[in-house]
């Protein structure tokens, strides 16, 4: 099996997650009609969890855009200031690749 590419793996993990909360929210409404003290304390500790992980997500989430853009951003200069090297990378990785494809 072939191994994903992380940002992949990064996109499956956040959907899951994002499956996770969404399933456990709606646990968290079918359990409103449950009476009693206990219920009332588990959906109350429900409560703060979602609340928390929809935290945690939204910071990872940002964390990866910053990362994406930093690395974009420091491609994209290192093009600029060095644009026959990027040339010379390109057409050598491109060769590469000709040559792997033609193998097949």
């Amino acid at each position: 099996m072939p191994r994903k590419p992380a940002i992949h793996a990064q996109d499956d993990l956040m959907n899951e997650f994002k499956a996770l909360v969404s399933d456990t929210e709606k646990l968290l409404q079918h359990t409103a009609e449950l009476a009693g003290d206990q219920a009332s304390e588990l959906r109350d500790q429900l409560h703060d969890n979602l609340k928390r992980a929809r935290e945690t997500l939204h910071s990872t989430e940002e964390g990866l855009r910053e990362r994406g853009r930093a690395a974009v951003e420091g491609a994209e200069d290192y093009v600029q200031e060095h644009p026959w090297q990027s040339i010379g990378i390109s057409a050598g990785v491109g060769f590469l690749l000709g040559l792997l494809a033609a193998r097949r």
